[in-house]
C-alpha cells in the first residue's frame, strides 16, 4: 500500500460518521499490540475552544525541555500527516501507508471510523518511536472519544461551551460531564473554566473528586496579567504558588489566549519543567504546526487566517481583531460556516466589527449556503455584505477593492482555512510563527 492508497482507504471511512464508543478503538489497538500503554507522560486535552493552543504550547515546552514529544491533533488543514507529529515533524507518508496496511483488516472487521483509525495510527507511531511524552487532543467529546483509552498523567480542560450538542448534550452541564470523563485516577487536572460557573465547572470538580485527582483552576491557583498584546506576540506576567512573578512571551495573537498559556505553564511546572524551558518553548509554537489561529499568510494587504467555528471562538477572534484595530484601515471578512454550526451566533460576533463581509461556500457538502450565511450577516448588522461561491472567488472580488493598509480576515471553518492554505498564492506562507 502506498500513501495515496492509504488516503483512499482512510478518507471514505468518514461515511461511518461519528460513532461514540471505545470497543472499536480497543480492537484496533489490540491488533497493534496496545501501543497506548507505551506513550510516556500523557497529556490529554478536552474542551470546546483552546485545545489546539494548549496542545501546541505543551508540545513546544516539552520539546524545549529535551523530551521527545508526540503531538496528536485534529483536523488537518492541508495534508493528513499534519495530525501526527514528533518534535514538530509530521509523520512520513511512508509510515502512514505502513500503519494503514496493518490496520486495514481490523478496521474493516469492526467498522472503525476515520478518527478511530487515525488515533490508533498515532498511538502506534508514538510508541514505535519511543516518545517520552504524548500530547493528545480529543476529537469531540471525551467519555466515548477514541483517545479516551489512555491513562493520562495530565488532563487539561481549557473551556466549556455549547458545541456538538447533538452528541454531547443540550446543556453546559451535560457537555462538561462528557469532557470531564477523560479524568482518570491519579491524573492532575487543570482547567480555565471558572469555578463560579457551576453548570460547567461542577462536573469537572465532581469527576476529579470521584477519581481522586488533583484539580487546579487558573483563577484560583495562578496570578497573571496581560502585559502586552502585539500582532503575533502575547506577553504575560505570571506567578504560581506564591512564587516570584515571571515574564513570559508566547507566539500568539490576542489576550484571550492568556488562560490557555497559563494552563500549559501550570501543567508543565507540575511535571518539573523549568521556567527556562517554558520561556524557550512558548515563542516557538510554529514549529509544532500551530496554524490558522489568527495567522498572517500575506502582507499589503494583511490576510489573516482563523478557524473559529462556534460563537465562543468567534467572540474571542473579534476581541483580538479589535485589540489590533489600529494596525489596519478597513477590515474585510471572508466567512464560511458548516450547516451544523450555530451560524447566527457566530456572525453576531464578527459582523459588528467588519467593514465588509463576503460569505462563501465551504468545500464540503456540510456547508451552509453562502446566500443564507450572507442573510444572517446582514441581520447581525454587517455594514456591507455579499456572497460568492468559493473563497477563491471572494479573494478575486476583494483584490480590486482592498488597499495595502487593509486587512482581510478569512474565518469560520477548518475546511475554509485548509482550502485557502492550499492556494498557490499563499503557498509561500510556510510554517506559521503567529506574527502578523
Amino acid at each position: 500500500m502506498d500513501y495515496q492508497q492509504a488516503i483512499d482507504f482512510l478518507f471514505p471511512l468518514h461515511r461511518f460518521g461519528i460513532k461514540p464508543g471505545l470497543e472499536r478503538i480497543g480492537a484496533l489497538l489490540d491488533a497493534l499490540g496496545h501501543p497506548e500503554r507505551r506513550l510516556g507522560t500523557i497529556v490529554h486535552i478536552a474542551g470546546t475552544n483552546g485545545k489546539g493552543t494548549v496542545a501546541s504550547c505543551m508540545a513546544s515546552i516539552f520539546k524545549a525541555s529535551g523530551r521527545k514529544t508526540g503531538l496528536f491533533t485534529s483536523p488537518h488543514l492541508v495534508d493528513f500527516t499534519e495530525r501526527i507529529r514528533i518534535d514538530g515533524q509530521e509523520i512520513s507518508q511512508e509510515r502512514v501507508a505502513d500503519y494503514c496496511a496493518k490496520l486495514q483488516p481490523a478496521v474493516i472487521e469492526v467498522g472503525a471510523t476515520f478518527f478511530e483509525a487515525t488515533t490508533a495510527m498515532a498511538f502506534a507511531f508514538f510508541a514505535d518511536e519511543g516518545v517520552d511524552a504524548a500530547v493528545l487532543e480529543t476529537g469531540m467529546g471525551g467519555r466515548l472519544d477514541a483517545t479516551n483509552v489512555v491513562q493520562s498523567d495530565i488532563v487539561i480542560i481549557p473551556s466549556i461551551g455549547m458545541d456538538h450538542t447533538e452528541w454531547l448534550g443540550g446543556s453546559l452541564r451535560e457537555i462538561a460531564g462528557e469532557k470531564a470523563a477523560i479524568i482518570k485516577p491519579g491524573s492532575r487536572v487543570f482547567t480555565a473554566v471558572s469555578a463560579e460557573a457551576e453548570e460547567a465547572f461542577g462536573p469537572i470538580r465532581d469527576a476529579a473528586e470521584a477519581a481522586g485527582a488533583e484539580l487546579h483552576q487558573v483563577e484560583r491557583d495562578a496570578e497573571w496579567s496581560v502585559e502586552e498584546v502585539c500582532p503575533g506576540s502575547l506577553a504575560l506576567r505570571i506567578a504560581l504558588d506564591d512564587g516570584e512573578p515571571r515574564q513570559i512571551r508566547a507566539a500568539l495573537t490576542g489576550s484571550f489566549h492568556a488562560p490557555n498559556v497559563c494552563l500549559a505553564i501550570m501543567a508543565a511546572r507540575s511535571l518539573g519543567v523549568s521556567w527556562e524551558h517554558i520561556e524557550t518553548g512558548l515563542p516557538r509554537l510554529g514549529a509544532f504546526g500551530y496554524r490558522a489561529r489568527l495567522e498572517r499568510i500575506a502582507d499589503k494587504p494583511v490576510v489573516m487566517l482563523d478557524v473559529s467555528h462556534n460563537p465562543d471562538g468567534m467572540q474571542r477572534t473579534a476581541q483580538s481583531i479589535l485589540e489590533l484595530r489600529n494596525c489596519f484601515r478597513f477590515l474585510y471578512v471572508i466567512i464560511g460556516v458548516a450547516a451544523d454550526k450555530d451560524a447566527a451566533g457566530i456572525v453576531n460576533h464578527i459582523a459588528p466589527v467588519a467593514d465588509e463581509i463576503v460569505a462563501v461556500e465551504l468545500p464540503t457538502e456540510r456547508s451552509l449556503p453562502a446566500e443564507e450565511l450572507a442573510r444572517l450577516c446582514a441581520e447581525a448588522g454587517a455594514q456591507q455584505v455579499s456572497s460568492r461561491g468559493t473563497s477563491a472567488e471572494a479573494l478575486e472580488f476583494l483584490d480590486s477593492r482592498v488597499e495595502p493598509g487593509d486587512m482581510i480576515l478569512v474565518t469560520g471553518s477548518f475546511y475554509l482555512a485548509g482550502e485557502v492554505l492550499a492556494m498557490e498564492r499563499f503557498s509561500s506562507a510556510g510554517v506559521a510563527t503567529g506574527v502578523i
